[in-house]
């Protein structure tokens, strides 16, 4: 080979290794519990890039970590419903052992978590290679919704009949503790150490306009945050469910996003000292809200004005209104490599 060969093949390798890496998309996953469509939103435009049809009452969403399936709960029918995320074609229909509500997923991809929301009350437990359910984890009361912690260790449910939080080892899918309220247990989100662990459970309850926080390690409530009263002339709102629903910590861990559908807004508390730092209104009954990777942009799903309002997180302003299906509730952020 040539030397001139060598320089330029070394010359074209350091622009290859010179240029930045292809950024992964990221998409909302809207759903919308009062028609049989999800929508799918890009953030970077703001607009729907896609539908999925055919799913009744369509609660609970989430993604496979390799982008290739989403799966959906569908109230109409009892089941999971697993859809290409290319085509959007649903390719599976898992029968449940009851009715679902929210769902979850396992770090690694290969367990769903299903909200079973009638009486005993159970986690679902869907194997994604066979696409079956393997296994229903007993609860105290019907569960609402289910997470996953975000190191992936423990899957916790809330119970709003029970007013229980469970908290499942989710290597050994068996119960490991579990705390009991005296309101019933709404959303959740968490906080972690700096090791990873989860440090605490923020949750709402039924009949508060705040937010609660149990220390993980000792199961213990230590806090209770009331959200602000209305502004002056402001009247409160309430479109059925709770006053408050919906909360998300950012990627970063520096902010929680708290919705209120009583005041018809949302609310930025700094962390890990809780202090409110930003209001602001939104679309009638903010019922979820989710979040960019980047920390930047908060997605709040208004189920009485179907339409998903966008807020910077930074400047706590709503810079635009996404139209989207009927009565949108639960809403998640997506990374497709």
């Amino acid at each position: 080979m040539h030397m001139t060969q060598i320089t330029f093949r070394s010359m074209f390798l350091g622009l290859l290794l010179a240029l930045p890496l292809a950024a992964s998309s990221v998409r909302i996953i809207q759903t919308n519990s009062a028609g049989d469509d999800v929508s799918i939103i890009d953030p970077a435009t703001n607009k729907v890039v896609g539908t999925i049809t055919g799913i009744e009452v369509n609660h609970g969403a989430a993604a496979a970590p390799d982008g290739s399936r989403y799966y959906i709960s569908n109230e109409g029918r009892s089941t999971l419903d697993v859809v290409d995320s290319k085509t959007l074609k649903i390719t599976r229909s898992i029968p449940l052992s009851g009715h679902p509500n929210n769902i979850s997923i396992s770090k690694d991809g290969k367990r769903v978590y299903v909200s079973i929301a009638v009486a005993p009350g159970a986690v679902d437990v869907i194997d994604t290679t066979s696409l079956e359910k393997v296994k229903s984890i007993p609860v105290k009361g019907a569960v609402h919704n289910t997470y996953v912690t975000p190191d992936g260790k423990y899957v916790v449910s809330g119970s709003i009949q029970s007013k229980t939080i469970t908290v499942i080892d989710q290597k050994t899918e068996e119960v490991a503790w579990t705390l009991e309220r005296d309101l019933g247990i709404r959303c959740m989100a968490f906080t972690t150490n700096p090791d990873g662990s989860t440090k605490w459970i923020l949750f709402q309850l039924s009949g508060y306009n705040g937010f609660a926080v149990v220390d993980f390690a000792t199961h213990k409530e230590i806090n209770r945050v009331k959200n602000p009263d209305l502004l002056p002339g402001k009247a409160p709102f309430m479109y059925g469910g709770n006053e408050s629903h919906g909360l998300a910590v950012t990627p970063d861990g520096k902010t929680l996003i708290v919705d209120s559908r009583l005041n018809t807004e949302i609310y930025s508390y700094s962390l890990p000292d809780l202090k409110l730092i930003g209001r602001t209104e939104v679309g009638k009954s903010p019922d979820w809200v989710t979040i960019t990777p980047d920390s930047k942009t908060a997605y709040v799903a208004c189920a009485a004005s179907n339409y998903v309002s966008v807020v910077d997180i930074k400047s706590m302003k709503e810079v635009t209104r996404i139209p989207v299906g009927e009565v949108p509730k639960r809403n998640i952020t997506v990374v497709l490599p």
